[in-house]
């Protein structure tokens, strides 16, 4: 049977994998929500605005929507679909997107209930990295001592708790 850790892990990693997929779709096409999408295009026109760096870099606000768009897609397929250590590259990126997210939400003074969303996963994603960077638990192993045959637990395993007495 699965650890606890490992389901908190698995349904972690499916459920933010589908919802970037989602939200990465909806920067992409308006196949989705047309109306989401055009809510998407208005907000990184205004992110580019606010930041002028990256119109002198050539970043216009498509490429900037396009690219996040595309990188959530292909993280939330890897935090889905993938085993092992590309779900933690997968979670750490995503958890660098959703800061720049917040970022330029906080920069064009966007009110709380636009960016929650993004706030909640970011807690999400976080909570997920430090559960899979946490060692499995072992179970402690019991040593036997084999004496004329007979099996005793080590005398250090046998020697009561402290503060607590041994009653025969």
């Amino acid at each position: 049977m699965a650890s606890p850790r490992t389901v908190t892990i698995v349904a972690l990693s499916v459920a933010l994998g589908l919802f970037f997929v989602f939200m990465g779709t909806i920067k992409l096409t308006p196949r989705l929500s047309r109306d989401a999408y055009n809510e998407m295009k208005r907000a990184y026109k205004s992110y580019v605005r606010a930041l002028p760096m990256l119109k002198k870099m050539g970043v216009s606000s498509i490429l900037l929507r396009k690219s996040i768009g595309a990188l959530e897609v292909a993280c939330g397929i890897v935090m889905t679909l993938v085993p092992g250590r590309p779900k933690d590259v997968a979670n750490f990126l995503l958890l660098l997107l959703v800061l720049a997210v917040l970022f330029f939400h906080q920069l064009v003074g966007d009110p709380l209930k636009r960016y929650a969303h993004a706030l909640v996963f970011g807690i999400l994603l976080t909570c997920r990295l430090l559960i899979a960077r946490q060692p499995e638990e072992q179970p402690p192993e019991k040593r036997i001592l084999s004496i004329n045959g007979d099996e005793q637990p080590l005398i250090h395993e046998a020697a009561p708790e402290k503060g607590k007495v041994k009653v025969s």
